[in-house]
């Protein structure tokens, strides 16, 4: 038994050496976080004393007992209905456009990708000082129509979409992807659409959507996630409001935490949403098997 270890660090030993910062950060970081997370949703916890033992009683209360728990998972699965299936379309189509030859091609995408990359807190502090209603840029050049612009911010009515808006302005990440999958659709395919008399919507339907649902499959798997977990826009522009309607699950959670230190209530939260992400993921993966196509 001596042998086979030595035999085993002999060969490996190197390897794992340049390996452990990796695997001592991922414990530190993400295992051992995971762990304590689950513990802490089981007890009463307020950073300031000892964590008390109460077993499934944050759970019970989440289910039973709060109705902004409920409010908040219903806002952001709205969220995630409505901005998920517009971020791809409007994907798809920035990408159709942009995989043509035409001149300034790589201006064009790198000016349609850079939203993607801006710090998320300064986007959403730019488009709040765009949709101030009384001095912004957005209803000043409404006025100048003769149409006055609601309180896109303070207006439960609009909130919601402002933020869905503000979702599809960072398309420029999942526009790459797109592209990257187009470049792979074999040109022979086209060529035998074009054979059979097929016009530029036929191909799309019969060719270009079929080979790229792979990686719209990937853009949706990607999107649901981050949805379920927004919370920087509606922090920064709305707080959460008005009345409720920006007050996203994460953010509902980052107040049960840092508002009040009700920590073990929070890592409760974080679990609920641990789950209810898996079972959404695992439905969206059960329902590919439908209309995603992987032959090549």
């Amino acid at each position: 038994m001596a042998e086979k270890w030595r035999r085993f660090w002999r060969i490996n030993g190197a390897g794992l050496a340049f390996l452990s910062p990796w695997i001592v950060g991922f414990l530190a970081l993400q295992v051992w976080p995971f762990i304590g997370s689950a513990y802490l949703s089981l007890t009463s916890y307020d950073v300031v004393s000892a964590p008390r033992w109460v077993g499934v009683e944050n759970y019970r209360t989440l289910i039973s007992d709060d109705p902004t728990f409920w409010a908040s998972l219903w806002v952001t699965l709205r969220y995630a209905i409505v901005a998920v299936p517009l971020n791809v379309a409007a994907g798809v189509a920035l990408a159709l456009l942009l995989n043509a030859e035409v001149k300034g091609q790589a201006i064009f995408r790198t000016l349609f990708y850079i939203p993607s990359i801006l710090p998320q807190v300064a986007t959403a502090v730019l488009f709040g000082w765009l949709l101030n209603p009384e001095l912004g840029l957005v209803n000043g050049i409404l006025r100048l129509v003769g149409i006055e612009g609601p309180a896109w911010l303070s207006d439960k009515a609009w909130a919601p979409w402002t933020l869905v808006a503000l979702a599809i302005w960072g398309v420029g990440g999942s526009m790459v992807i797109y592209l990257a999958g187009l470049k792979d659709v074999p040109t022979h395919l086209y060529e035998a659409a074009i054979l059979d008399g097929a016009g530029p919507l036929a191909r799309l339907r019969s060719v270009t959507l079929p080979m790229l649902s792979p990686v719209i499959f990937f853009n949706v798997v990607m999107g649901v996630i981050g949805s379920f977990q927004a919370f920087t826009e509606a922090y920064v522009m709305t707080k959460g409001g008005p009345e409720g309607s920006t007050t996203f699950y994460s953010l509902y959670l980052f107040q049960r935490a840092w508002g009040t230190l009700d920590m073990g209530y929070a890592c409760a939260m974080a679990w609920v949403l641990f789950v209810v992400i898996a079972a959404t993921t695992a439905l969206v993966f059960r329902g590919q098997k439908r209309w995603v196509n992987f032959e090549r």
